[in-house]
C-alpha cells in the first residue's frame, strides 16, 4: 500500500513540475491586466497544490512563479 502511495505522490510531483513549467512560460508572455489576473490566479492555485509537496523542483517552481508576479523595479539614476 505504501508503494502505491509513493508512486501516486511521485506522479503528482511530476504533474506539478510540468504544470509549473507551463505557468512559468505564461508568466513570460502575460502583459495585459486580464492576463496578469489570470496568471496570479494560476500561481495561487499552483502554490496551494505545491504546498504539501516535498519535491524540491516543485518548491523551486513555486518560488519562481511567485517572484514572476512581483512587479519589476526599474532603477532610475538621478543626475
Amino acid at each position: 500500500m505504501k508503494n502505491e502511495f509513493d508512486k501516486i505522490d511521485r506522479t503528482l510531483d511530476e504533474m506539478l513540475v510540468n504544470l509549473g513549467a507551463i505557468v512559468l512560460k505564461l508568466a513570460a508572455v502575460s502583459k495585459t491586466a486580464p492576463e496578469l489576473r489570470a496568471l496570479a490566479q494560476s500561481v495561487h492555485q499552483y502554490a496551494v497544490c505545491a504546498e504539501r509537496s516535498n519535491d524540491p523542483r516543485v518548491q523551486r517552481l513555486r518560488v519562481e512563479l511567485e517572484a514572476a508576479l512581483q512587479p519589476s523595479l526599474r532603477l532610475v539614476s538621478s543626475r
